[in-house]
């Protein structure tokens, strides 16, 4: 426990420190000598900082960093107005960690409206026909208007807490609707996941699973298979529906069946290991607080329920022991070798702000008992 509350005060302080360093902007991925490079809302990233200011915030009780987290939020309402770059489906990672969180907080309508205003413009991505959110660009879109992703799990949680805001059974039918879709489809048989599946616009027969960020269309994208594990556990902690629940445990039973030595992922389960292959940081930092979910939905007698537990403790101590950046001061990131798009050459060995946000969370979550802002309070 020390280390965990040692790791959560360092989180605490640089991110205070961050705070003059960014400005009115947004980190993103981390830049060579530890510098964030930084967006004004042209990204589906920017949630996760002012998630990382109300975690702080909740942390130390200072209001300075409430203060920050509060102008985010103004910030996204103007990017809701002008409809700036919101054409895809990560309307969840953007406005349940900053609106929401506000909401959940301290009951702030502003912050209601806006989340509910949010959840509006995710409900477009649906496409009726196919009978999914699509995950990219407009409708009809040749390359992308049948596609859905995994990471759209982390999404969902907007729209179920929509329906439990408004009672509007919409929200929850396109929920409900695309999460079973991507347990049908994106979870392999051997519990590994697509990143990506393609439907048929028109009718929305399936046409097959592939890749985007992945090593190869069958290999499995380790930040896919985190997303999927905390993903659908969102959906059971929304829904009761255990289908969820196994499949979320069956995926953190491949995940962690499939770590290396020092118990943090390499970018791609199936990529070849050599010198210099890129870790994911992140992708473990998301699966922990997937299985730290799991875990405590579990009863005391599952024995799945230690061997969760362990693995987060396995792959935490890693992290806060060889990832975090407590022997640099002037960093802006916390946890190094993070990746985001390896094949494609977008910061493959970097801070990402993702990963950051995520690892702080599950040390709230281990040293606090607190969650993320994915669902109300009152569901824990």
């Amino acid at each position: 426990m020390p280390m965990w509350v040692e790791a959560l005060e360092h989180a605490v302080e640089k991110t205070r420190r961050n705070i003059n360093k960014f400005g009115d902007f947004f980190p993103w991925t981390g830049l060579d000598g530890g510098d964030y490079k930084r967006s004004d809302h042209q990204d589906w990233t920017e949630g996760f900082w002012s998630g990382l200011l109300w975690l702080s915030y909740e942390a130390s009780g200072d209001p300075v960093f409430r203060e920050a987290a509060v102008r985010t939020v103004h910030s996204f309402r103007r990017r809701l107005e002008t409809f700036k770059v919101l054409d895809h489906h990560d309307i969840g990672f953007l406005y349940l960690p900053s609106a929401v969180a506000w909401w959940m907080l301290e009951g702030e309508e502003e912050a209601r409206e806006l989340g509910l205003a949010a959840a509006d413009t995710l409900l477009k991505r649906w496409r009726p026909a196919g009978g999914y959110i699509q995950a990219w660009g407009p409708a009809g879109d040749p390359k992308n208007g049948g596609r859905i992703i995994i990471d759209c799990l982390l999404n969902l949680p907007l729209l179920y807490w929509a329906y439990e805001q408004t009672g509007d059974p919409s929200y929850l039918e396109v929920a409900l609707a695309h999460a079973e879709k991507s347990r049908r489809y994106l979870v392999r048989g051997d519990d590994s996941s697509y990143h990506t599946f393609y439907f048929n616009q028109e009718n929305g027969e399936p046409v097959g699973g592939g890749t985007h960020q992945g090593y190869h269309d069958g290999s499995t994208w380790t930040r896919g298979q985190a997303w999927g594990i905390y993903g659908f556990m969102l959906s059971y902690k929304y829904t009761k529906n255990r289908v969820y629940l196994e499949a979320s445990r069956r995926m953190a039973a491949y995940f962690i069946a499939h770590l290396p030595e020092d118990q943090v992922t390499y970018w791609d389960f199936d990529v070849p290991i050599g010198e210099g292959t890129p870790r994911d940081s992140s992708a473990t930092a998301i699966a922990c607080c997937g299985m730290l979910e799991l875990v405590g939905c579990l009863p005391e007698s599952d024995p799945d329920r230690e061997r969760f537990e362990h693995a987060v403790f396995r792959c935490m101590k890693s992290l806060t022991e060889n990832y975090l950046t407590t022997d640099d001061l002037d960093a802006e990131g916390l946890l190094r070798h993070g990746s985001y798009h390896v094949r494609g050459g977008m910061s493959p060995d970097d801070f990402v702000i993702w990963g950051d946000y995520f690892y702080m969370e599950a040390l709230m979550r281990l040293v606090r008992g607190v969650p993320g802002y994915w669902y109300e309070r009152a569901l824990r």
